[in-house]
């Protein structure tokens, strides 16, 4: 590939599998955006709004992943939907001296794609990728959620004294 300079790359749009309700915000999550940012973005969105969608392809996936779970557990009681699915990169190479008689290379890869829909109304329970909300929060837990015991039924305090408290 020594011979060639990439050139343009297009990426098959892909369309969302929801039914949404009109106006509902979307948050694009590419590769190089910064978590904080998106939160702040989805959660001043989803306090006006019923249903926000995240959508990622390619390396933001897993960043769109976390920004919804971060979101479903700062926003109590959001029903989620995901789908999945892939869409096309088409990648052409040029010649970097066309008179050698070297031809463009076209290159096409598959992307994966998804989509999450949270949404403070109900959804159908019966499509795949439903989760229904979580458990409400319980009085006097940490970070809305208790830390168990290790098999020897130490607590998280006594573990930390087990390894000579370095911290």
């Amino acid at each position: 590939m020594e011979n060639y300079s990439k050139g343009r790359s297009t990426e098959q749009p892909s369309v969302c599998p929801f039914s949404l309700v009109p106006d509902t915000p979307e948050v694009r999550v590419k590769d190089g955006s910064k978590i904080r940012n998106l939160l702040r973005y989805a959660l001043s969105r989803i306090e006006a709004k019923s249903q926000l969608v995240f959508t990622a392809s390619g390396k933001g996936v897993s960043k769109a992943i976390t920004c919804a779970e971060v979101v479903k557990r700062r926003v109590r009681g959001l029903h989620q939907l995901t789908s999945l699915a892939s869409s096309t990169l088409t990648d052409v190479w040029d010649p970097l001296e066309p008179a050698v008689g070297l031809d463009s290379i076209t290159v096409s890869r598959k992307l994966p794609v998804i989509w999450i829909l949270l949404s403070k109304d109900p959804l159908d329970h019966s499509l795949p990728g439903y989760q229904a909300p979580g458990p409400p929060r319980r009085a006097g837990s940490l970070l809305g959620h208790r830390v168990a015991n290790d098999a020897l039924g130490r607590t998280p305090e006594s573990r930390r004294e087990a390894r000579g408290a370095r911290r």
